[in-house]
């Protein structure tokens, strides 16, 4: 698998949340760090996703932005 996205973080799917449409498809990436995902259900069927199965998060932005209080 090789993507030209450079943000490709590996992690453990922990829930995923079907609606009619769309899912919303958690990935925890480290202990208590989560990264939340909407993606199509179709693409959730596709990508045989489950729950405590390993799963890429890749970031692809043009954009980030940084904040500080």
């Amino acid at each position: 698998m090789k993507f030209s996205a450079r943000n490709q973080i590996k992690g453990i799917v922990k829930a995923i949340h079907e609606g009619v449409v769309n899912s919303e498809v958690v990935i925890e990436i480290a202990n208590g760090v989560e990264i939340t995902s909407i993606i199509t259900k179709s693409s959730v069927e596709a990508l045989g996703l489950e729950v405590g199965k390993p799963a890429y998060a890749v970031v692809k932005a043009s954009n980030v932005m940084v904040a500080v209080d």
